[in-house]
């Protein structure tokens, strides 16, 4: 990655001046990153992609389920209730499964990899943008517990307007998990999953799927 990355812009922090990994639209365009087309990719990097694909739909699932108990005045119904349970199990069921396949299988082996090759924070080269995409699995998982407990909170809360408040933050809440995972998947597919593709050969391939 350039320094024009936004991962590797977020890492370095060399100027001072923090720059966020969400600003649009340079966050969704990664340059000098060729992208890998799903049919080119390793099967153990196919199968991550298939999971992302699953959760895209439960998060497409949540954000409506948001947006209409917004319109809704907070009331749940039926639809919105199936929603947000799709949603809060993916997180509990699947996704450790899926992170964990990263986090211990693909990452540490990437992670050498970038180091190698000089892609890493110029002041610490164990930081690079692993680091940040592992940072994201461990908010997004906190901003759900909360999320689930704002949900619990608010419907306990006998005065209207605290449940109100109550409601409103948990909303904000899962909007902002919405946007981080879709960001969060498409750096994985387009830059991570790309990067491993360019410098794994078949002995680390092998490694994965033996692991």
């Amino acid at each position: 990655m350039k320094t024009n990355d936004p991962i590797k812009r977020f890492v370095e922090k060399d100027s001072g001046t923090e720059l966020s990994p969400m600003d649009p639209p340079e966050a969704y365009d990664p340059q000098n990153i060729e992208q890998i087309p799903y049919d080119k990719l390793n099967p153990f990097l196919q199968q991550l992609v298939d999971e992302h694909a699953a959760f895209k739909n439960v998060l497409n699932g949540f954000e409506e389920g948001l947006i209409n108990w917004r319109k809704n005045n907070w009331i749940f119904d039926k639809e919105i209730d199936e929603k947000f349970k799709n949603f809060f199990a993916f997180i509990d069921e699947k996704v450790p499964v899926h992170n964990h396949k990263e986090e211990k299988e693909l990452f540490p082996l990437l992670q050498k990899k970038l180091v190698e090759i000089g892609e890493h924070n110029s002041k610490d080269s164990s930081l690079t943008g692993i680091n940040i995409i592992e940072d994201e699995h461990i908010k997004v998982a906190q901003a759900a517990a909360i999320v689930f407990n704002f949900l619990g909170l608010g419907s306990r809360l006998p005065d209207q307007r605290s449940k109100e408040i109550t409601f409103q933050a948990a909303y904000e809440q899962g909007i902002a998990i919405i946007e981080t995972m879709k960001l969060h998947i498409f750096r994985e597919e387009n830059i991570l999953f790309s990067q491993a593709m360019k410098l794994f050969g078949e002995e680390e391939f092998t490694s994965l799927f033996n692991s």
